[in-house]
């Protein structure tokens, strides 16, 4: 059971390969497939194997052994919601199918991403064996490998050097930041009321540079639905995107309604010179995004959101902590940006976070984008 029918589907396949390869059909000369579908394999000694998605089909069906491989996706796991799912989907559907619960047993293998993941969900609760192999020790470790047989680790021992040198796992740490790091391949989820985002890690400049003929200023807009005192803002980061480096160049932050939010847009396109202005698609931003265009004042590029907020900031967080992003040593908002950079993800707004993760979000299907041209282009 993994968290896609896609994966699963995959493991089906590797299963069916080892059962028809020679060494095996040596060993069990009279185990065949019987019935083999996609997902399902039975054999001519009346085993079974029965592949589903994580929340996926289980009426009717028990088993002896039971493998969850990676229920949850690394870009998922930040949501509340789906790692709820996960955990209901195992206590109600999943646990109540094994044969004999007294003597069958559930395997789980899958890499930490949260504290509240499934494997945080069944240690909690206990009566499981537990193998942690963190990529890094972070202290001696004993490990049973056999009766009587230990494998010991001593504090910065790393788990597979030849595969992944310290080198590699620093690279690995620049890429995913030290939030998913810390998780996916130390295996210690940090909780959540840590701050997400430390803001030692922007880039202080006194002077913005010269744009590039390659270089180009990007308007992010973070929409609020009312004006109201007690609703959100409506936020506008500026950027400068020359090449890797990001300048965040200024942010506005207002309550505004609906036409004075679109005098807006057109007032600070033209104050920057921005050659792009991205709008979320929500809320009054589709009416904003449909009026703009079909007006012609100008074309933004609309963006719809994937993930809550937290997911899309953590899934950007890896640039601000190598050094990518800039902010101004002195400015009038960087009081309010600095408050709700380190509130986040538990601060009563979030708006400039979202505003900037929406940049730093659209960069990255940018760069995608360049890269599959290229790709294509040189076949």
């Amino acid at each position: 059971m993994s968290y896609s029918n896609e994966l699963t589907a995959r493991h089906a396949r590797d299963f069916r390969n080892v059962m028809l390869s020679d060494w095996y059909q040596g060993l069990f000369p009279f185990t065949r497939p019987r019935k083999d579908t996609e997902l399902e394999l039975v054999s001519t000694r009346e085993g079974y194997r029965y592949g589903t998605s994580i929340g996926g089909t289980l009426t009717g069906r028990g088993g002896s052994l039971m493998i969850i491989d990676d229920p949850l996706k690394p870009d998922e796991a930040l949501s509340k919601v789906v790692r709820d799912r996960v955990c209901q989907w195992f206590d109600a559907t999943l646990y109540s199918r094994l044969d004999d619960k007294a003597r069958d047993s559930i395997i789980l293998v899958m890499q930490r991403l949260h504290m509240d993941d499934l494997a945080g969900h069944v240690l909690e609760k206990g009566g499981w064996h537990h193998l942690n192999l963190p990529a890094i020790a972070l202290g001696p470790q004993r490990i049973q490998i056999g009766p009587e047989r230990y494998h010991n680790r001593a504090a910065d021992d790393l788990l597979h050097p030849e595969r992944e040198p310290k080198s590699v796992l620093e690279e690995a740490k620049a890429n995913l930041g030290s939030f998913f790091f810390q998780a996916q391949y130390l295996q210690c989820p940090v909780p959540e009321s840590g701050n997400l985002i430390n803001y030692d890690w922007f880039q202080i400049y006194d002077e913005l540079p010269n744009p590039g003929p390659h270089d180009q200023i990007v308007q992010s807009w973070d929409t609020a639905s009312k004006a109201g005192e007690l609703n959100d803002y409506s936020v506008c980061t500026t950027c400068l995107a020359a090449d890797n480096t990001f300048y965040l160049i200024d942010v506005l932050r207002e309550r505004l309604d609906y036409p004075s939010l679109k005098r807006r847009v057109i007032e600070t396109k033209d104050c920057y010179g921005a050659q792009t202005v991205l709008i979320e698609d929500k809320g009054s931003g589709t009416s904003l995004i449909q009026d703009l265009s079909r007006s012609g004042e100008l074309h933004p590029i609309k963006i719809e959101p994937e993930g809550d907020k937290v997911t899309r900031m953590a899934a950007q967080s890896a640039k601000i902590e190598a050094g990518q992003v800039h902010i101004p040593r002195d400015a009038p908002w960087l009081g309010d940006f600095r408050s709700e950079i380190l509130a986040f993800p538990h601060g009563r707004h979030d708006d400039q976070v979202d505003s900037l993760s929406q940049f730093l979000g659209w960069i990255d299907q940018r760069q995608r984008h360049s890269f599959q041209t290229v790709k294509l282009g040189g076949f």
